[in-house]
């Protein structure tokens, strides 16, 4: 299964490469190119979102039912006609319509994808996977938006055009390099605790609010998503320009020190990472992310010269591209390995609606208080960063041990050797989600 593990993950980065060319221009499209004003981009933009509210919590039971191959195929299919019907949107109707596709599609590629990834690992290799996933996916978009904006021309709609066109072809070839993945039909659980199975009850969203161990990596989950990438490029940067003075081009620079900290560290973070209880990784980057917001923290509110609040802020960047690159090999695996075979999509999909949720009330919440309130914002993000330990250590207590600390891989090399006859891979309790767009 090696072989499709590559191809799985070849698909993946393609598509993040072609939405890492629109995602950053869609609001400049909307409002300025298109002429419909910052109301209707505003409206563009929760359309994108909300439509991924809407299929997440469905598409995981589709996911168990049909298997995730024709899942990824459909809404590759979906999102590409998005990409293109916004690129000849020329009304606010069109746009918000062409939006709510291209969100869709997007969304569920997510635990479409994971569950693809789940059924072609093992519990030894899926750690690597995922890190390989996630790696690839980051250095999609951040190629995608070095291009795109080298290619896009505010003043020519046509280029534009151009971009949701290179969008939609990245989305069709990630369905044709799908429809070349050979999957066996089911993920088999090749380890679990007696009556683990049974313990899930027999299906459905019931069955996964009675499973402890997934509903207490959820709200981790949620509080994890909602301080770190909740606040992005909404809170952190209101903050950044409002009490730290820092300007936009230094804001571009932050964003890139984040991007370059993951692909730095990605890989050395991993042999460090897949040694170490799982439970303990997640607490560590709390802390580390607690030192971010203190940074931040004295960034804004400090007394210091520019120079120095600048590195402080830019610090802050960096420090949680460090936390999620241990996150990668972390979080999208332990989904994986609570899931029972037959609801491995439900579970993938339930932990991407939790990140959608969580990126939808951190702006809310964060924007505002990042451009009004600075030291509350502070301190607020730092108790929740402190939180992300305690949630994290309390999880440990409930997970089993082949959960917490699977036996890491040798190999540097995420190589999946052919299963027994029949099996792939799956571990009692499955659950994942991209990584994180990672941010996609």
């Amino acid at each position: 299964m090696g072989a499709a593990l590559h191809r799985i993950q070849l698909g993946s980065a393609l598509a993040a490469f072609g939405i890492g060319f629109t995602v950053p221009f869609l609001y400049v499209y909307v409002a300025q190119v298109r002429g419909l004003g910052a109301g209707t981009a505003g409206f563009v933009l929760a359309a994108f979102a909300m439509a991924a509210l809407v299929v997440l919590p469905v598409v995981g039971r589709v996911i168990d039912r049909r298997g995730p191959l024709p899942v990824v195929v459909a809404a590759s299919v979906l999102g590409a006609v998005g990409a293109l019907c916004l690129g000849f949107a020329s009304t606010a109707v069109t746009a918000v319509l062409a939006a709510t596709l291209l969100g869709a599609g997007s969304a569920v590629l997510q635990p479409a994808l994971a569950t693809m990834i789940v059924w072609c690992s093992t519990p030894l290799t899926r750690t690597r996977a995922f890190t390989m996933q996630f790696f690839l996916q980051n250095l999609g978009l951040g190629v995608g938006g070095l291009i795109g904006g080298q290619i896009v021309d505010e003043h020519r709609a046509g280029s534009f055009l151009l971009l949701f066109s290179i969008e939609a072809v990245m989305f069709l070839v990630l369905a044709g390099v799908a429809l070349t993945v050979r999957l066996p039909q089911s993920p088999v659980i090749t380890d679990q605790a007696p009556g683990a199975e049974a313990s899930a009850g027999g299906g459905g969203l019931r069955a996964l609010l009675r499973h402890r161990a997934m509903v207490q990596l959820c709200v981790l989950g949620f509080v994890l998503f909602f301080a770190c990438y909740g606040q992005f490029e909404s809170g952190l940067s209101a903050y950044g320009v409002e009490a730290a003075g820092i300007s936009p081009s230094t804001l571009g620079v932050a964003l890139a020190a984040n991007t370059a900290m993951i692909v730095i560290a990605q890989f050395a973070v991993l042999k460090l990472v897949e040694r170490r209880r799982r439970s303990r990784v997640v607490a560590l980057v709390g802390l580390i992310w607690t030192v971010a917001w203190l940074a931040a923290g004295y960034a804004g509110l400090g007394h210091g010269s520019e120079a120095m609040a600048t590195a402080a802020f830019i610090s802050t960047y960096a420090l949680f591209g460090l936390g999620e690159a241990m996150l990668a090999p972390t979080v999208a695996p332990l989904v994986a390995d609570l899931a029972p075979a037959r609801m491995v999509g439900q579970y993938n999909s339930a932990f991407a609606l939790v990140k959608q949720l969580a990126l939808a009330v951190g702006p809310a919440v964060g924007g505002p208080m990042g451009a009004t309130l600075h030291g509350p914002y502070i301190v607020t993000f730092v108790l929740f960063s402190l939180l992300i330990s305690v949630l994290a250590l309390r999880l440990g207590r409930v997970l089993l041990p082949q959960q917490d600390k699977p036996e890491p891989v040798g190999s540097r090399v995420v190589a999946v050797g052919r299963p027994e006859e029949g099996a792939v891979a799956a571990v009692p309790a499955v659950g994942t989600a991209g990584s994180t767009p990672s941010r996609v």
